[in-house]
């Protein structure tokens, strides 16, 4: 893969660290890219643009780290994930931006990451520090005992929501 196509990616994963922190397994990752040759989300089961994660049903404990670029397609996965009721969703800090303080007026916990993560590019190589940090939302009792965990563990601070 050239540096071209890596810097024009819309692609970015989540770094195992997170996982770690997290210390839990999830059910189905729902916004998987194809190549998964770089990817250390805990699951067996995982949706790629293939199976379209926002048209086909989720079932049991879900990651989702959805594609950031559009705002209509962000709300749609944020609205599914609310819907959905269980799982760790991770989105960028906007912490002003309208589908921000919706998410964290649905979700059960929030975890505001120490530092920024630097994702991993396609390629394998991590990228640059990004401009903006992170927020994990999580919604039912296995989410929130992830995000202790991940508090637990130095990953950054958790509040409730709820």
């Amino acid at each position: 893969m050239s540096h071209e196509t890596v810097v024009k990616s819309n692609e970015h994963y989540t770094p195992s660290y997170v996982f770690e922190a997290l210390d839990t397994s999830f059910d189905l990752d729902v916004a998987c890219p194809i190549d998964m040759q770089h990817i250390t989300v805990p699951t067996t089961r995982y949706f790629n643009k293939y199976h379209d994660g926002l048209r086909t049903g989720w079932i049991g404990f879900v990651w989702m780290n959805p594609p950031f670029g559009n705002q209509k397609n962000k709300y749609e996965w944020i609205y599914k994930f609310v819907r959905h009721g269980n799982g760790v969703a991770l989105m960028p800090d906007r912490t002003s931006a309208p589908w921000w303080q919706y998410f964290a007026n649905n979700v059960d916990a929030i975890l505001f990451v120490k530092g920024k993560i630097k994702f991993v590019q396609p390629n394998g190589e991590i990228a640059k520090s990004p401009t903006t940090g992170t927020t994990l939302f999580a919604i039912g009792s296995k989410g929130i005992k992830a995000l202790e965990n991940a508090e637990k563990n130095g990953l950054g601070k958790m509040y409730r929501s709820k």
